[in-house]
């Protein structure tokens, strides 16, 4: 299985191809890593995770963000006009809010989406072979997302380089975003991991840098912990949130939510791309590397496969037959690439054209999928730890189970009706991207499986509560029975038979309490062998038992 989509061939399956010495004129890549915040004491989720982190420390790098809505309105530019009406109403109060004006909209009308951004880095440095030069990539945007009260925060980093053979591209996209190595080579170097990521200050200085070659670090980490850990350089760009398994303090704690490689959207120029071949293709949707170290054929039928399931063409889409643009659109789920005609300006134009629909709309559908991936994943595992540490034996156990269900049934329904969506756009290209996205990803049966994980443990709470009940109306309908007969007794003795009113008050206190007393430890040893009398009357009403058996069931009382 590959590892950026189910259906798609493994990597030493990919027929190669030679066109992989293309030039790429201009390469963009936003890497996406959603990650799980650990909700608070008692297991309760906060509503306001970012502000956790803006509210830092004054050294604290995370700003949050002003959206290009609050503004000056003559700054606000037209690619932000096609972001905003490209979705559908419910969608933009999703993502931007409403602007019911400045005395209601904190109350009503803010998105609840947070964006938080960090401006130390400028540039990245990757050096993917040990004795390869390195390669420099521009950092566009380093951002971290927050959703109001959901556990899951989204970093997404965003990279930029112009004039990269082909091949080198794609050995980019295959190794930049492992948050930690899936193994080493014999000679120490990680496993499909670059040999070397920096992050680089606007002046040069090297401010961190990656550790996949420190084997005994993460198999030490694993050994303590149980959970991975996470590369060097990674962990400082969430600073100051820490790893949830460290001894370290920190605003925030986070911890690993899916696979360790980080999906990515990826934008190519290229030149001559009527020359890319359509094994090239399959290996930029997959993200599996560099296309030109295997001599094997392409199969023709696989390929064919291949393209009806991962790509999207809108000119056949518009039933005009085969394609006569350069521009494809390729998804694994894990993967979103689109690539065209570096000649053609409208493909390379940042503010109306195909790059900037890239950045703006296609990042935001693409993020909006993994969210809602993301934040089902963490529903899922509260609800598998709520279940681990349920004990019915133990009432505070079942006590902090029912409270941890109702709070994940709460929180999974407010998910429900303010995030979750079917539709995003009534543009055809927008939502069939979004459709081919969320259909690799699996988030319409995640959804269903957590859904129906919910109302399984909701009917179990129903169910024990019935239980608790039936139990509880049981014992008192057993204790008004053999209650019943001191009842008539007292109202037999209060028939005048003995002249009590004419005795002291003392002396009537007294009998007083002589009636009482026994008649509480009755009703108390009652309640106390309510079950095996509920039993014995089950016994003595039942015509088909013996005498025999009914007596039994009346030792066993006693």
């Amino acid at each position: 299985m590959n590892e950026a989509g189910k259906s798609a061939p493994a990597a030493s399956e990919v027929p190669r191809s030679p066109t992989s010495t293309i030039e790429v004129k201009h390469f963009r890549q936003i890497v996406l890593w959603p990650v799980y915040l650990m909700p608070g004491e008692g297991g309760a989720s906060s509503e306001d995770h970012w502000a956790q982190i803006a509210d830092a420390k004054a050294d604290n790098l995370w700003r949050e963000v002003d959206d290009e809505f609050t503004g000056d309105p003559l700054q606000f530019h037209e690619r932000h006009y096609n972001e905003f009406v490209a979705f559908l109403p419910p969608v933009q109060r999703f993502l931007y809010g409403q602007g019911l004006g400045k005395s209601v909209r904190r109350i009503f009308g803010e998105s609840p989406i947070r964006v938080l951004r960090r401006s130390d880095i400028a540039r990245v440095r990757v050096t993917l072979e040990r004795d390869s030069p390195p390669l420099i990539f521009d950092i566009a945007h380093i951002d971290l997302y927050f959703f109001f009260d959901i556990d899951v925060a989204v970093l997404a980093l965003e990279i930029h380089a112009s004039d990269l053979p082909l091949g080198l591209a794609q050995d980019v996209m295959f190794q930049f975003g492992r948050v930690y190595p899936s193994y080493w080579e014999s000679d120490g170097r990680a496993g499909h991991c670059p040999w070397a990521v920096e992050w680089l200050s606007s002046t040069g200085a090297v401010l961190a840098a990656s550790d996949y070659e420190n084997k005994q670090k993460f198999l030490s980490f694993v050994c303590q912990h149980r959970a991975p850990n996470v590369a060097a350089h990674w962990d400082y760009l969430l600073r100051p949130m820490v790893l949830h398994h460290v001894d370290q303090t920190g605003p925030l704690r986070y911890r690993q939510l899916e696979y360790y490689r980080m999906p990515l959207a990826v934008f190519l120029a290229v030149e001559d791309a009527i020359k890319l071949a359509p094994a090239d293709y399959m290996h930029l949707a997959t993200a599996s590397g560099s296309a030109a170290t295997s001599p094997r054929p392409a199969a023709e039928r696989g390929l064919k496969e291949f393209e009806a399931q991962h790509s999207y063409d809108p000119q056949r889409q518009l039933g005009h037959g085969e394609s006569g643009s350069s521009i494809q659109y390729w998804s694994c789920g894990q993967t979103l690439v689109v690539t065209g005609d570096a000649a053609e300006p409208h493909f390379v134009d940042a503010e109306t054209g195909g790059l900037a629909k890239f950045r703006h709309q296609y990042f935001m559908l693409f993020l909006i999928a993994h969210f809602h991936r993301a934040a089902l994943l963490m529903f899922s595992d509260r609800l598998a730890g709520a279940v681990s540490r349920l004990d019915v034996s133990d009432s505070a156990a079942v006590q902090a189970f029912r409270l941890g269900i109702r709070q994940a049934f709460e929180s999974f329904l407010r998910f429900s009706h303010r995030y979750w969506f079917y539709e995003v756009s009534d543009q055809p290209q927008t939502q069939a991207l979004f459709n081919l996205c969320r259909r690799h990803l699996g988030v319409d049966r995640l959804y269903s499986d957590v859904r129906q994980e919910l109302q399984d443990m909701s009917q179990f709470l129903e169910n024990d509560a019935m239980r608790r009940q039936n139990e509880t109306v049981v014992r008192l309908t057993v204790v008004t029975i053999f209650g019943l007969i001191g009842t008539v007794v007292t109202g037999f003795l209060g028939m005048n038979l003995f002249a009590l009113a004419e005795e002291s008050a003392l002396t009537r206190l007294l009998i007083f309490g002589v009636v009482t007393a026994p008649t509480i430890l009755l009703t108390l040893y009652t309640v106390k062998k309510s079950r095996r009398l509920s039993e014995f009357l089950d016994a003595l009403s039942d015509d088909t038992l013996p005498l025999r058996a009914k007596w039994r069931a009346f030792l066993r009382v006693w």
